[in-house]
């Protein structure tokens, strides 16, 4: 599984949205995630892939796409 499948699975596990749905180009608004889902879905995130995501990179971050870009750069 590559990283962005894998960002999928936790999305749609963590926010249960439809895995079929996600693309990269999906936002975080088109699936209705407050900031609670946000928080909670970073820290299954940083435990995935063994990481830190810093607030300030979190407010960067608009679509599962450039979840997938950060990770990959960091790892």
């Amino acid at each position: 599984m590559n990283i962005e499948e894998r960002v999928k699975a936790i999305i749609s596990e963590q926010l249960e949205v439809p895995l079929d749905s996600l693309t990269a180009e999906t936002t975080f608004e088109e699936i209705d995630a407050d900031s609670l889902d946000i928080v909670e879905l970073v820290m299954a995130l940083e435990e995935e892939f063994d990481l830190e995501i810093s607030d300030q990179e979190i407010e960067n971050i608009k679509t599962i796409g450039d979840i997938v870009n950060y990770i990959e750069s960091r790892i």
